[in-house]
């Protein structure tokens, strides 16, 4: 018979708080929580399992699950480093999120169902796209005695995406959750996710972020979390731009290169800093995005790590984010992605084919792609942008960045459309106040701590505004010194950006209920 997912006593009053309460009453019941010692982990859990049992995907990446998801780790990063009452303003917008969405006729009303988890039988093994490797490497221990039964439910669960039977493939999913590792599982929904990069930036990152989401959470919560992950999956794909790369032509420098004979170094050394600084650079200041895949495989092929390819695709993402005016406010996928792909790297159960591939796709989604067209500010790469800035202290010097972000004229985001946003020359003043900063060496803590204030402030993008901060600080913090600056100021360039909008509401009513 027919039943609905719910969980524990204590976990359902939560999620029903989050799916009940009126729209309209949310901040501020959320908001009594937290002072009543109700804690993040706890109203953020409740959150992400309501948003998951109680909303359907939409046909497009906006609306539902995906990027409340996606934003459960950059969200609880954020409050830690904010502290105090100032810590609920992520927790909140994120709650309001899952509520709104919750009570979109766009995306509910849904119940998910309780699923049983089911084998798959022999003669189900799926090839396409998927190498022996893939079905067969890193197989726990515990499930030796299972292995024909591992590879034949892997098998059923990929014939089941490629078939969008998604039903078959949540309840094959579900029974290797119970039989492999975390990472083992996340493994199964790779070939499929980074295959599909091209066409949709989201195919990535959404089952990388659920894994992730799941770090901070609890694994225990993967059987409902990472349904909706599966089901994504399962779906027609259509790219978002006219034409998309054909996949196959980037795999096949897998072959082309040797990539998979055993020879690619995983663990980066101080000796590749200068190929690693310049193979980045290099890809920041490429016109043609497309052109940053082959340079990658040549790297790895040629001795550079995984981990110093790793670090290259990331000061190569910065130094482009920087080098266009393009002002979509969502147009954070250039630093998440990046950081969702230096996430696998550091997974013992994804396979090496993967951690590959997805470095090598770094470059290609369509909402990267779409910045190409205005690559019309290198000149934020240039250190002379600060010589006619005043020297400043420190303290003066934040509240310049911030005055200067709050500044930035307001643009009407749902008259131009966020896609056609071009950012106005006012934000490459607040760019250039960032770099004298980084370029004074000032202390990025105190820096990071204000930004991360005025990342909290937007509730328009989904969580977009949070996503790219959290992924921006994350990349500064591995990433070596001589380049860190790129990180840096790409801070700031996305909080001007996304306040351009102004939108800001449930900041405002969190702050008042704050001070009152």
């Amino acid at each position: 018979m027919f039943k609905s997912v719910e969980f524990r006593p204590e976990v359902e009053a939560m999620v029903r708080f989050i799916e009940e309460t009126d729209t309209n009453l949310i901040v501020e019941e959320s908001y009594k929580k937290l002072k009543e010692g109700i804690t993040a982990k706890e109203l953020i859990t409740a959150s992400a399992l309501a948003v998951v049992r109680s909303t359907e995907l939409p046909p497009q990446h906006h609306g539902g699950p995906l990027h409340p998801i996606c934003g459960v780790y950059p969200v609880l990063k954020t409050a830690e480093r904010l502290g105090g009452e100032l810590s609920f303003l992520p927790i909140i917008q994120h709650t309001a999120l899952c509520n709104n969405h919750v009570h979109s006729p766009q995306m509910g009303p849904f119940v998910m169902p309780a699923i049983e988890p089911l084998e798959g039988k022999p003669g189900h093994v799926e090839s396409y796209h998927i190498s022996d490797e893939v079905l067969t490497e890193g197989i726990s221990d515990a499930a030796r005695i299972g292995e024909n039964a591992i590879d034949a439910t892997k098998g059923a669960f990929h014939k089941s995406l490629r078939a969008l039977e998604a039903p078959a493939a949540e309840h094959h999913f579900l029974w290797l959750l119970k039989h492999l590792s975390s990472n083992e599982a996340l493994d199964q929904l790779l070939p499929l996710a980074i295959s599909r990069n091209g066409l949709d930036d989201h195919n990535f990152v959404y089952p990388v972020y659920t894994a992730r989401a799941l770090d901070c959470l609890g694994w225990e919560w993967a059987s409902t979390l990472m349904r909706p992950a599966v089901r994504y999956q399962a779906r027609r794909p259509t790219p978002l731009l006219p034409k998309a790369l054909a996949f196959e032509e980037i795999e096949s420098l897998l072959d082309e290169y040797k990539l998979l004979d055993g020879t690619v170094r995983m663990k980066t050394s101080a000796d590749e800093a200068d190929r690693i600084g310049q193979l980045g650079m290099r890809m920041g200041r490429a016109k043609n995005y497309l052109d940053n895949i082959e340079p990658i495989a040549e790297a790895l092929a040629d001795g550079l790590s995984l981990e110093g390819a790793g670090e290259a695709l990331s000061i190569g993402a910065a130094a482009a984010y920087l080098s266009t005016s393009y002002g979509n406010p969502m147009d954070s996928h250039l630093h998440t992605g990046t950081n969702n792909r230096r996430y696998l790297l550091n997974q013992p159960g994804v396979s090496l084919k993967n951690k590959i591939l997805g470095l090598l796709t770094g470059f290609t989604g369509p909402e990267v792609l779409l910045a190409e067209r205005l690559l019309n500010w290198e000149v934020n790469l240039d250190s002379t942008i600060t010589e006619s800035l005043p020297e400043q202290s420190e303290d003066k010097l934040l509240d310049a960045i911030q005055e200067s972000v709050e500044d930035v004229p307001w643009l009407d985001w749902r008259k131009i459309g966020v896609a056609q946003t071009v950012a106005p020359d006012e934000v490459k003043n607040a760019v250039a106040l960032a770099r004298q900063y980084a370029d004074s060496g000032y202390d990025p803590k105190k820096y990071f701590g204000r930004l991360a204030e005025i990342a909290c402030r937007d509730d328009f993008t989904e969580m977009h505004s949070l996503k790219h901060f959290q992924a921006i600080v994350d990349e500064y913090h591995n990433t070596r010194p001589e380049y860190r600056w790129l990180h840096l100021v790409a801070a700031t360039k996305s909080a001007a950006i996304i306040h351009l909008g102004r939108e800001h509401s449930i900041y405002r009513h969190v702050k008042e209920l704050i001070a009152a």
